[in-house]
C-alpha cells in the first residue's frame, strides 16, 4: 500500500507541475499555489521512500 502512496505523491506532482508551466502566463498567484503543492507533494515522496 505505501508503493502506491509514493507513486501517487509523485504522480501528483509532476501533474501539479504541469499546470502550473500552463497556467503561469494566466494567473501567477494560481500558478505559485500548484507549485507550492507540487514541491510539498514532492517531498513527502522523497521522506516516504526514507
Amino acid at each position: 500500500m505505501s508503493d502506491f502512496l509514493i507513486y501517487g505523491l509523485f504522480l501528483l506532482a509532476g501533474f501539479a507541475i504541469g499546470g502550473a508551466y500552463s497556467l503561469w502566463k494566466v494567473n501567477k498567484f494560481a500558478a505559485g499555489v500548484l507549485v507550492a503543492l507540487a514541491i510539498i507533494a514532492a517531498v513527502a515522496g522523497v521522506l516516504r521512500l526514507v
